[in-house]
């Protein structure tokens, strides 16, 4: 019986160019490291250490995400950089409205054949909004399965942790009668609603993505990719002003399912609707 021999490049799995990928995400992550990255990229673990001297009793807070079907968005128009800008600033939003400044950030990117152009688009994009938010990258894990995902698809998750001091955590409990309710503008979809986006877009109105649409003075495809925003800038400024009592980032739900997360038992907010000022993609959705 003739013997037949297989590498783990026939089966799909191509581990030079899997490392030639890793080596570029191992220098974009290194730009991001700050003064409490203590291990290297390519570690088992990354390792960071909290500065005792500036926290008495330090709280860290984490949260994890995704990009939902946004990234569906990414893969048509073949623009991997801001899906990876997104994924941090929602996990960033997740913590900072509990009062926590982010401290480091991991990334899982999973693909049937690793693009490592893709694969490099994507991680600058989550470089870029960790330095933005004073994050280090400090990890990931990029998974090549073949046979798993479509061609040219891939998923992306992130997780987050931040750090608050215990005296200073923000979580509704201040929380009274008088309170102003004040809404923060997005810029866009954010990462929320992209299933029902993309049917209106893409199959009812029949839109391309390179598709001029008027009202929205734009493309169909930059108006889905248009970032999601970090509050963290403002909210930082807020938090240290002691100016909040309670905070709810406004995601998959909307105001109706998030805000009262952050509520007091007994306690409701009266959301005057038209009070502010709607985005063209809304009223064209």
């Amino acid at each position: 019986m003739k013997k037949t021999s297989f590498t783990y490049a026939d089966s799909g799995v191509d581990i030079d160019r899997a490392d030639r990928a890793k080596k570029r995400i191992k220098y974009l992550a290194h730009r991001t490291f700050t003064h409490g990255v203590v291990s290297e990229i390519g570690g088992f673990g990354g390792m960071f250490a909290i500065d005792r001297k500036k926290f008495r009793e330090p709280v860290l807070v984490s949260s994890v995400d995704g990009v939902g079907t946004k990234l569906k968005v990414a893969f048509m128009t073949n623009v991997h950089h801001t899906v990876g800008g997104d994924l941090v600033n929602h996990c960033v939003n997740d913590i900072a409205v509990q009062g926590a400044a982010p401290l480091f950030f991991m990334d899982y990117l999973a693909t049937g054949s690793l693009d490592p152009d893709v694969a490099e688009k994507i991680v600058e994009g989550i470089a870029e909004a960790c330095r933005y938010n004073g994050c280090a990258l400090i990890g990931g894990e990029t998974a090549e399965m073949p046979g798993f995902y479509p061609a040219g698809e891939y998923d992306l998750a992130g997780f987050i942790v931040g750090i608050v001091e215990r005296s200073r955590i923000i979580n509704g409990e201040k929380v009274q009668p008088g309170d102003l309710l004040v809404g923060l503008p997005s810029n866009g979809l954010h990462t929320n609603g992209y299933s029902l986006a993309r049917k209106l877009f893409f199959e009812v109105a029949s839109y391309a993505p390179e598709t001029y649409v008027n009202d929205l003075k734009g493309k169909a495809g930059e108006e889905l990719l248009k970032s999601h925003k970090s509050y963290w800038p403002l909210l930082r400024k807020l938090i240290d002003a002691e100016l909040v009592h309670a905070m709810a980032h406004i995601t998959g739900g909307g105001i109706t399912e998030n805000l009262p997360r952050v509520l007091p038992k007994g306690a409701a907010a009266i959301v005057e609707t038209g009070a502010w000022p709607v985005l063209p993609v809304f009223h064209h959705l």
